[in-house]
């Protein structure tokens, strides 16, 4: 299993000289399986860059799964490419609840007056999927969903290939329950001795003290679960609009040093745009 990042910004994308070593684009996720097969998670602004890489190397058909209906994770869909050619197959996957079903989240993000081209119009091909009610697989990854803590609700993933594993909870507040939310501790379970982590850091401890309830987390809570889950690789994620690179950076030296301290192996890192990890 090979992972790759295309965006891990929250909220808003950004640009400037301060974000260049993180990027700016917000959540997008590549799967590739050991078939080479294309799994996508999530449509932030970052699944433009890879709709344009997906061309040049000439592959059409994806499937993309999405974690919630919130605009920093559609933002990107209307620009992404493929999705005006003919020669595309889409696999869409997921359970939006803010909406009646995924094909109607898809359509309100490119819909009058947002947006000059319907969803209904576009040229790919398309075949919807629900992925909320249990584990299901696409090719050679078994997939096993989970209701994050989040308003209006969302899911997180747990991919297995080949006895490797890689948990996915970004938009996941770990110590205050929403709706469908659940506790902290199935979290850990959720996540126990995965290879890779990925989970929602947006906060520091002191801004959480202002933003609790906003269905975001500190960053050291993110890494306390890591720890208690006995993960082997921690990617920090959805990263504050203002974070600069600068400060991602102390987020992780800070991290690493909470994690040698405790005995651990665990691996900290912030995930950024063009960074794989293979499994």
């Amino acid at each position: 299993m090979i992972i790759r990042c295309w965006g891990a910004r929250g909220s808003i994308p950004v640009s400037g000289s301060q974000y260049l070593r993180y990027g700016g684009d917000t959540t997008c996720m590549e799967i590739r399986t050991r078939d080479d097969d294309v799994i996508i998670i999530d449509g932030g602004t970052g699944l433009r860059s890879l709709g344009k890489e997906l061309l040049r190397q000439g592959r059409h058909t994806y499937h993309l799964i999405f974690t919630h209906a919130h605009w920093d994770h559609l933002m990107g869909v209307p620009f992404f490419r493929p999705l005006y050619r003919q020669d595309t197959r889409l696999i869409l996957y997921g359970c939006p609840f803010a909406q009646n079903s995924i094909k109607a989240m898809m359509n309100s993000s490119m819909s009058p007056p947002h947006f000059p081209v319907k969803f209904e119009d576009v040229s790919a091909s398309i075949d919807y999927r629900g992925a909320c009610t249990g584990p299901f697989s696409i090719a050679t990854v078994e997939i096993v969903p989970i209701l994050l803590s989040h308003p209006n609700q969302g899911i997180g993933y747990r991919f297995t290939e080949d006895r490797k594993t890689f948990v996915f909870l970004t938009d996941n507040e770990l110590l205050f329950q929403h709706p469908g939310g659940l506790t902290y501790d199935k979290y850990t379970e959720f996540a126990r001795n995965a290879d890779f982590l990925i989970h929602d850091a947006e906060f520091t401890e002191a801004e959480y003290r202002t933003t609790r309830g906003w269905g975001h987390t500190a960053y050291k809570d993110a890494l306390r679960l890591a720890l208690d889950a006995g993960v082997r690789r921690l990617g920090l994620f959805h990263h504050n609009q203002d974070r600069t690179d600068g400060a991602l950076d102390a987020l992780v030296n800070d991290c690493r040093t909470i994690s040698a301290d405790k005995g651990s192996s665990l691996e900290c890192v912030a995930m950024a745009e063009g960074m794989e990890i293979r499994l």
